[in-house]
C-alpha cells in the first residue's frame, strides 16, 4: 500500500524521483463549480514509490471560514496559474474530512475516503459523485495561451471652427453729375422809337429769375452680399498601433516527442504536460 507524502517533503529529501521539471502547484488560486473562487492550493500529496501526485490540498476559505481538505488530483483543470475543479461544489467540500498535516495518508485509505464523501447520502443528488480511477491523476492537459490585440476607436475633440461678424467702416467716393444754372445777361443795343414816357413805369421795377441748381443727397440702403455655411467633413485615415504579445507554442521534436527549452528529450515515466509545462516557466 502506498504512502502519501506532502510534494514539498519530496522535493527536499527524493529530489532524484521526481526530477528537476516537475510541475508544483502550490499557491496557485482555486475555483469550484461555475467558476466560484472558493481558495487556493496549499499543496500536493504525492505516491511516495512514483512521485505522482495524487491529491491536491485545497485551502476553501472562500466557501468556508477555515477548512483544507484533499481534492483527487484528476479532478482538476489547470489553466496558467488558476486551478479549476469544475464539479466541485460547496456541499461535497463540506462532507469532507478536514486535512490533518500531522497525519500519514495512504492512498488506499483516502480512497475509501473519497467515496464517503463523494456519495454520502447527506449529499443532494445532484451533488453525488462517483470517483473513477482517472479522477486520481495529474492533469494532462496542456493549454496554449495567446495574446490577441484589440483596438478600440475613442472620438476626442480634434479642433474647433468659430464663425462671427464684425462691421469694417470705410469711406468709398461715389461722383454724381449735378446741374447748376447760372444769370446770363445779354445787352443788345437797340435804336427805335417808343409812346412810353420815362417815369411812366415805377422806376425800380425788376425782373425776376429763378436760378436752380441740383444738390446731391446721399442715402445708404443695405444689401446681403455674402452668404457663409459652416459645415463639416470627415476624413479617413489609417494608423498603424505597434504592440508586442505573446503566444505559448508546443515544444515537440520532428518525431512529436516533447523537449524541454535546450531541446532535450523529455522521456521520464509518467511525465505529464502540465510537468513540462512548469519546467517551461508557463
Amino acid at each position: 500500500m502506498s504512502q502519501l507524502i506532502r510534494l514539498k517533503d519530496i522535493q527536499a529529501t527524493h529530489q532524484d524521483l521526481i526530477g528537476d521539471d516537475y510541475y508544483d502547484p502550490t499557491h496557485k488560486t482555486a475555483y469550484g463549480i461555475n467558476e466560484e473562487k472558493i481558495g487556493k492550493i496549499e499543496g500536493a500529496l504525492v505516491e511516495d514509490t512514483t512521485g505522482r501526485i495524487r491529491y491536491l490540498i485545497v485551502d476553501a476559505g472562500g466557501w468556508f471560514s477555515s477548512k483544507e481538505v484533499l481534492v483527487p488530483a484528476g479532478l482538476a483543470r489547470i489553466v496558467g496559474d488558476d486551478v479549476f475543479f469544475d464539479s466541485l461544489t460547496k456541499t461535497q467540500v463540506e462532507a469532507m474530512e478536514v486535512y490533518d498535516h500531522d497525519y500519514q495518508y495512504s492512498y488506499k485509505e483516502q480512497y475509501e475516503r473519497d467515496r464517503q464523501a463523494f456519495t454520502a447520502d447527506t449529499l443532494p443528488v445532484e451533488d453525488r459523485v462517483d470517483i473513477a480511477d482517472h479522477s486520481y491523476d495529474a492533469p494532462n492537459t496542456l493549454e496554449l495561451l495567446e495574446e490577441r490585440l484589440t483596438v478600440n476607436k475613442d472620438r476626442i475633440v480634434a479642433g474647433l471652427v468659430k464663425v462671427g461678424k464684425h462691421v469694417v467702416t470705410e469711406e468709398r467716393n461715389v461722383d454724381v453729375d449735378l446741374e447748376e444754372e447760372h444769370a446770363n445777361i445779354q445787352r443788345t443795343s437797340v435804336d427805335r422809337p417808343t409812346d412810353r414816357r420815362i417815369g411812366d413805369l415805377d422806376a425800380t421795377e425788376t425782373v425776376e429769375v429763378e436760378l436752380q441748381a441740383e444738390r446731391a443727397r446721399v442715402s445708404k440702403d443695405t444689401y446681403v452680399s455674402e452668404e457663409v455655411n459652416v459645415g463639416k467633413t470627415t476624413d479617413h485615415h489609417t494608423e498603424t498601433l505597434i504592440e508586442t504579445i505573446q503566444r505559448e507554442e508546443l515544444d515537440v521534436d520532428g518525431d512529436g516527442n516533447v523537449v524541454d527549452r535546450e531541446g532535450n528529450l523529455v522521456d521520464r515515466d509518467g511525465i505529464t504536460a502540465e510537468d513540462v509545462r512548469h519546467a517551461r516557466g508557463m
